[in-house]
């Protein structure tokens, strides 16, 4: 899977950890956001090379941090068909896959821990949109999924 991380100056130092710990994974890995942390790249530019590269199809997930990731997911979440949620937790980072079918995870450097940030990137990448789900409960959540993309094209 090819996977778009982007993070702005104040995220620099967690992107690059969970940058280090995603590759060993063996993910396909484009950093797109600041490259030192002396770089000035601001959260709305990193955010929005990261979902450039979701809506065009380039990658197939991304993550995206800033000092909070809220920034980061706000800009995100502004492109057509890229589904971001800012996370402060494993147990939602690896959610927003298996039920939201989010294809962007944002976090925080100064909220999340670099052991958590890594942690949260691999459920968040190994997760599958409803696996193991029961067959209602699959049929709701793709309801739900195609209520959002109806709703993304009315506004």
């Amino acid at each position: 899977m090819k996977v778009v991380i982007a993070s702005d100056f104040s995220g620099f130092r967690l992107k690059e950890a969970v940058k280090a710990h995603v590759l060993s994974l063996g993910y396909d890995l484009v950093d797109v956001g600041a490259q030192t942390e002396e770089d000035t790249t601001l959260y709305y530019e990193a955010s929005s090379a990261a979902a450039k590269m979701i809506q065009s199809g380039e990658a197939e997930k991304g993550i995206v941090i800033c000092g909070t990731g809220a920034g980061v997911s706000m800009i995100a979440n502004k492109f057509r068909g890229v589904y971001c949620v800012a996370c402060e937790s494993v147990y939602t980072a690896e959610k927003i896959s298996l039920i939201n079918n989010a294809n962007v995870l944002a976090m925080g450097e100064k909220v999340v821990s670099y052991a958590m940030g890594q942690e949260m990137a691999e459920k968040f990448l190994a997760g599958k949109w409803c696996e193991g789900f029961a067959e209602q409960r699959r049929l709701n959540n793709e309801r739900g999924y195609a209520k959002l993309q109806e709703l993304e094209g009315e506004f």
